[in-house]
């Protein structure tokens, strides 16, 4: 099984029935599956900002939401996840895309890369770094501690992640 099959296993598992997206080419074939899965709604979006406050809305109207984007947009999202996540106890699975690590070729990923992990421990957001054969377990694991803690938990995947193909 291939490392996006791994994550979407896991959202499955996991019953996730709603995800927003923000393009990122690692995710691509992953957007895929999603995509072509009649029992996941799947909307796209601009900014990750607007995916967070669209799942929080779906939760609300009985979906298990997933938001699928590059770690560079967790900037853009921090606000939506304190104050409306966090706030309203809303679990949010999201599934983060880590550039900026090891392996990295584009100079510009580096920053915001290495403060990911250190920006969801300062947000007391849980995270997840799984290797492709513990995806499915992290993912759906993940999932569950959102929902039972009533805020979002990330499953961060790196270069060397999607390398594995």
């Amino acid at each position: 099984m291939n490392p996006s099959q791994a994550v979407y296993k896991g959202m499955k598992r996991a019953g996730i029935d709603f995800a927003t997206s923000v393009p990122c080419i690692n995710l691509q074939d992953l957007l895929g599956l999603v995509e072509s899965d009649p029992e996941i709604i799947h909307v796209p979006v601009t900014r990750e900002e607007e995916g967070a406050g669209i799942c929080a809305g779906a939760y609300m109207g009985g979906k298990k939401p997933a938001l699928m984007m590059q770690n560079s947009g967790l900037g853009n999202c921090i606000n939506a996840l304190a104050s409306l996540d966090e706030l309203y106890e809303i679990p949010l699975l999201m599934i983060i895309s880590h550039r900026g690590g090891k392996g990295e070729t584009i100079v510009g990923q580096v920053p915001m890369g290495g403060r990911t992990p250190r920006l969801l421990d300062a947000m007391e957001i849980a995270w997840f770094a799984p290797s492709p054969a513990e995806a499915e377990d992290t993912v759906a694991q993940a999932w569950d501690e959102a929902e039972a803690g009533g805020r979002p938990a990330a499953v961060l995947l790196d270069i060397e992640f999607w390398r594995s193909e």
